[in-house]
């Protein structure tokens, strides 16, 4: 379940000091059978913001939750508005060093897989083949009523035919591809059913307040289990579904590596935190491996 939680932290005086030393990442890619657990930080080098690091987007927005969504049209309205904005802007990002050296990594063979956190589809689109992705994707819509899936594209068209002119000046965009708009300029929006049953659709992604299905967890905790050691990518790891997988790894005596510019909820566990741009440091490991982005 995706929820935002009462941090708990162990104070940061508690933890180890973070390190700009690359060299455990290094040495852990060479043996090969790295899981990498991918968060938001990966991305903002593409231009999409995270939740919790410095200016994050919970600082000023509230992400739609499940029971919101379906309790009301109203909610629904004003999501499909806002989303279908963002999509845009969120559809336009290019995958960056981070994801291309992530690619690199697992095209060499030095990857156990990757599970990400995010629902932008960058890792693929940087040539990743083996990902699960833990929230789902914003590339698909899925219907409550029948399940039918289909391409965002398509439903981006059908909104786009049903609010001509809809255009809105939004003052940013957040992780989930949603853009902040204001109650009045959302007013009037025409939100479009499923085009196979007349149900409601809703983003292939797992909302605040849903749960990650059961076989993706089981699928990930397999994943953990292969692997050698796991490799944090630009995660807080502040909510449990990416956090679980942490502590599984450590319960296991599987070294844990992390990568993020601040303290995380997994810092206890991790036999270091690597304290650097995302971009530079994936690309920095590449390079000492003798591999080409």
């Amino acid at each position: 379940m995706r929820m935002r939680p009462t941090l708990s932290w162990t104070p940061a005086e508690d933890l180890p000091p973070a390190t700009t030393d690359l060299e455990p990442v290094v040495e852990a890619l060479r043996s090969g059978g790295v899981l990498v657990l991918s968060g938001a930080g990966i991305s903002t080098e593409s231009g999409i913001p995270d939740y919790r690091g410095e200016g994050g987007s919970l600082s000023r927005h509230t992400p739609m939750t499940y029971q919101d969504f379906t309790a009301g049209a109203q909610a629904r309205r004003r999501y499909w508005a806002r989303s279908h904005l963002g999509w845009r802007s969120f559809g336009r990002a290019r995958p960056n060093a981070g994801h291309r050296a992530v690619a690199a990594f697992e095209r060499h063979g030095l990857l156990a897989g990757a599970i990400t956190q995010n629902v932008d589809g960058l890792h693929q689109a940087a040539g990743s083949e083996d990902v699960v992705e833990l929230h789902g994707t914003l590339s698909r819509v899925v219907c409550l009523s029948c399940g039918a899936r289909s391409p965002r594209r398509e439903l981006a068209r059908r909104l786009e035919e049903a609010n001509p002119g809809f255009d809105p000046v939004a003052a940013g965009i957040n992780p989930d591809g949603d853009a902040d708009l204001t109650d009045e300029q959302v007013a009037g929006f025409r939100v479009v059913p499923c085009a196979v049953c007349g149900g409601i659709l809703k983003p292939d992604v797992v909302f605040f307040g849903e749960n990650v299905p059961p076989q993706r967890v089981e699928r990930c905790r397999e994943l953990v289990g292969a692997a050698r050691s796991l490799l944090v990518l630009g995660s807080s790891l502040t909510v449990m579904s990416g956090l679980r997988f942490v502590r599984q790894a450590a319960q296991t005596g599987k070294p844990v590596l992390i990568v993020n510019r601040d303290h995380t909820r997994g810092d206890r566990h991790a036999l270091a935190r690597v304290s650097l741009p995302l971009g530079a440091a994936l690309t920095a490991a590449a390079d000492r491996l003798g591999l080409r982005l």
